[in-house]
């Protein structure tokens, strides 16, 4: 570890570092977070990922319970070349979807390096909130499980590596650990600035930076707006809309639309701290960044030992950032292919 890491990571899995230096006008955490998602970005990235988009198919998976989500899968042989030995399964953040920047720039370098890309969209993300008339929440892992398990099906030669951002590394790391259970051959998961405890994430986003509470609010009223005038026979969410935290707005959804009793239960329901990774039998990565402004790096303290468990946690990076080129891929878009390819 470097002299630069701040939080004790001692009860934590053992760390690797690796160079991230990123030019003094990039080290800024916020400026990292923001980055990724950034539309300035678009017409670099859109050049970068015209491969992808090009060879890209859509495909709606069943799920099982009836649940349909909807993907993009870009093969190498749709491009000509041999078939790839590897498949990546990309999964984004909360409101986040496919077709997000981060999403496509990690696509887009795997994709020119050989290997077949799936871009999953969760329920309810993406063009796809008239696919299933429940409502989405993070505790959905049954789906997404079911997800595998159809590509699985679908490539059963494939080496299928999982890789999600923020929620969606939560949900990777999630799906590695049911895996075995559920049948499904994985090489490996990958989470980047995985949500590790939502109690403390909550915390951070009702009490840290307005920008990030309000963009997320915002988003996630709008994806609320579709699904009501989608299905008004079932939603009237004006008791959501009229809250003005996530907190809030988190309690009338879990009270209303979901199973679980309570606040507490719900966000307990989808934590990867404590014993959940505890048997964890497929190798996963974790890329973190200890100045992220979202994720507190001190929950880090809180994952199991685990020898199938491998942290990377380096000083600077943001929130799923990584960005040490403007206009180019991440760093943690070469250090997942370096996982991925070697």
């Amino acid at each position: 570890m470097t002299d630069s890491l701040t939080v004790p990571l001692a009860a934590a899995p053992p760390s690797d570092t690796a160079g991230f230096n990123p030019p003094a006008w990039l080290a800024n955490a916020h400026l990292q977070s923001i980055l990724p998602s950034l539309r300035l970005r678009r017409p670099w990235l859109m050049r970068r990922a015209r491969e992808l988009l090009a060879c890209s198919q859509d495909q709606i998976l069943d799920c099982g319970a009836g649940v349909r989500l909807l993907g993009h899968y870009s093969s190498q042989a749709s491009a000509g070349r041999e078939p790839a030995r590897d498949l990546a399964v990309l999964l984004h953040g909360w409101e986040g979807s496919a077709d997000s920047l981060y999403v496509l720039s990690l696509g887009s370098y795997l994709f020119a390096r050989g290997c077949d890309v799936f871009r999953l969209n969760f329920r309810d993300h993406g063009p796809t909130h008239h696919l299933n008339q429940d409502i989405f929440h993070s505790c959905r892992l049954d789906e997404v499980v079911g997800a595998v398990h159809t590509l699985q099906q679908q490539f059963p030669d494939r080496r299928i590596t999982l890789a999600g951002f923020s929620l969606g590394g939560n949900f990777a790391l999630r799906v590695a650990a049911r895996a075995p259970a559920a049948g499904i051959r994985l090489e490996r998961a990958i989470g980047v600035c995985p949500v590790l405890s939502p109690h403390n994430t909550m915390e951070v986003l009702e009490h840290g930076s307005f920008i990030y509470h309000q963009y997320f609010i915002n988003k996630w009223k709008n994806s609320l707006r579709i699904k009501q005038r989608l299905f008004p026979e079932l939603y009237d969410f004006r008791p959501i809309f009229a809250q003005g935290s996530i907190r809030t707005m988190t309690e009338v959804m879990v009270e209303r639309y979901s199973e679980f009793a309570n606040l507490d239960a719900y966000l307990t329901g989808y934590a990867i701290v404590d014993h959940v990774l505890e048997r964890l039998d497929v190798p996963s990565h974790i890329l973190f960044a200890l100045d992220d402004p979202i994720i507190p790096a001190a929950d880090l303290a809180h994952l199991a030992r685990n020898p199938n468990l491998h942290l990377n946690a380096i000083p600077h990076g943001g929130h799923c950032g990584f960005m040490d080129r403007f206009s180019a891929e991440s760093w943690a878009d070469r250090q997942i292919g370096s996982l991925i390819i070697g």
